[in-house]
């Protein structure tokens, strides 16, 4: 844990006592503030007093001697509307701040020279989160990963010499994160999400621009209009910034080129050098350009972090990637297994899709999101046959209809045994059984982390199995 000493001997109200909040009500009071906390559910609030947490109605207490709201980031600061919570505090005349905040001014207060990688993007922030500590500590660091991925920020361990911090960080966290300063700060790419909690996608993109506004260097993905004026205005600045396309070759900054990423860099004379150059091949965790664009902002982090470019190398091709995001599960043969049930919609499957030449054993559908897997039509011819499970199954069958061909499966454990023996007498060099469903899992399973652990269940016991180790 963290402590917060910024509060120490002062009154913070906090509100929203999930897994985060709890963690920053903990670390305040360690830190020497007099917490009192709240949350909307009843069972949060029995288990924050059972933990010793001073519960009490916000609605109840005096704010004039309360010296900050702390909000945990899944409640809305303005859109739809402010929680109740917010107009209380503002007609006090108090700040309202979360718990990446509070970790900053930490930081500050008692190293600020520590290491601190912020991520964020509208999509790939976990993978390159976790990319990025585990790069770091290929080379040696004490790493500490948290905040929008696994452990909350505060419950991390406390700063000292040779740690470093990499955390993901939300929209909803940035936005509660006014003094947000990484050391390294990587924004990867801005398209429409959380409009339901932002309002437009100019506030959205401006929310994303503040991380690496304030970093000493931003790391940029430059593919969208949004990030690239936010580089723009990053140049104007004449501030550090590395810049990232998988589109097209940069002049200077990381571009994919074949077989990994080039890096480009003006020298004295302005004259355009390759300052590195990274091999990708091989490395099945990092398939796809999505996931090249998730390496070359690792990349650049851990090289400002000091890393030695060998050290790197090494770390990358031993990188097992995360959990249901292109988990390569194991091999029968010459049969690949992809876990990919993170992919709950079109537009993330396509990543997917595009990441294998073809040979592709299909499982797809669940609960369907708007418009279908109409968009991967471009991509049909990849597809092998396809193996249709859940409630999208018919939806899906009429889009695939003479184009793909297909099979309604009903559930995973058919689709699985199905996919595995087509896959087995494929004449592909390498077929691949791929779990990207285009879908949520709420039709059969809880979420995507159970649909994914099922399927790699139903992988592992397959005969012939050969499981891919994991660090």
């Amino acid at each position: 844990m963290i402590p917060v000493t910024s509060f120490a001997g002062r009154r913070v109200a906090l509100f929203g006592l999930g897994g985060s909040g709890l963690a920053t009500a903990e670390a305040l009071v360690a830190g020497g503030a007099d917490v009192v906390a709240y949350d909307d559910g009843e069972m949060a609030r029995v288990t924050a007093a059972a933990r010793g947490i001073a519960v009490e109605n916000l609605h109840d207490i005096a704010w004039d001697g309360v010296a900050a709201l702390v909000l945990s980031p899944g409640v809305p600061l303005t859109h739809p509307e402010p929680h109740w919570t917010v107009p209380l505090a503002r007609a006090a005349g108090i700040e309202i701040i979360g718990d990446v905040e509070l970790f900053c001014r930490e930081r500050a207060r008692h190293m600020p020279e520590a290491p601190f990688i912020a991520v964020t993007g509208t999509n790939g922030k976990s993978t390159t989160t976790a990319l990025v500590a585990h790069l770091l500590k290929v080379g040696g660091l004490d790493v500490q990963m948290g905040g929008n991925i696994g452990t909350p920020v505060l419950a991390l361990e406390p700063f000292g010499a040779g740690r470093a911090y990499v955390v993901e960080c939300s929209s909803f966290q940035i936005d509660l994160a006014p003094s947000l300063a990484p050391s390294v700060g990587i924004l990867l790419n801005i398209t429409p999400d959380h409009l339901d909690r932002h309002g437009t996608m100019a506030n959205y993109a401006a929310i994303k621009e503040r991380l690496v506004a304030g970093s000493g260097l931003a790391v940029i993905g430059v593919d969208d209009d949004f990030c690239r004026a936010i580089a723009g205005r990053r140049v104007a600045l004449g501030r550090p910034l590395e810049t990232i396309s998988v589109e097209r070759r940069l002049e200077e900054g990381w571009s994919w080129e074949p077989h990994g990423l080039t890096l480009r860099v003006a020298g004295p004379d302005d004259a355009i050098a390759v300052a590195a150059h990274i091999d990708l091949t091989g490395i099945g965790s990092l398939r796809g350009a999505h996931n090249a664009q998730n390496a070359a902002a690792a990349v650049a982090a851990a090289m400002a972090t000091g890393i030695d470019l060998g050290v790197i190398r090494a770390g990358l091709a031993r990188f097992p990637g995360l959990a249901h995001r292109m988990e390569q599960v194991g091999r029968a043969g010459k049969v690949l297994f992809v876990n990919d049930s993170k992919a709950t919609n079109a537009d993330a499957a396509e990543k997917a899709l595009c990441a294998f030449d073809g040979g592709i054993h299909w499982i797809a559908g669940g609960k369907a999101k708007e418009g279908g897997i109409t968009p991967l039509a471009p991509l049909f011819p990849r597809i092998a046959r396809a193996y249709l499970i859940g409630a999208a199954s018919d939806d899906f069958a009429a889009t695939l209809d003479g184009r793909v061909p297909y099979e309604r499966c009903g559930t995973l454990e058919v689709a699985v045994a199905r996919a595995a023996e087509d896959a087995a007498i494929s004449k592909h060099a390498e077929p691949v059984v791929l779990l990207s469903p285009a879908c949520a899992s709420y039709d059969q399973f809880r979420n995507f982390e159970v649909r994914g652990d099922r399927f790699r269940d139903l992988v592992l016991a397959l005969p012939g199995l050969e499981p891919f180790a994991k660090e």
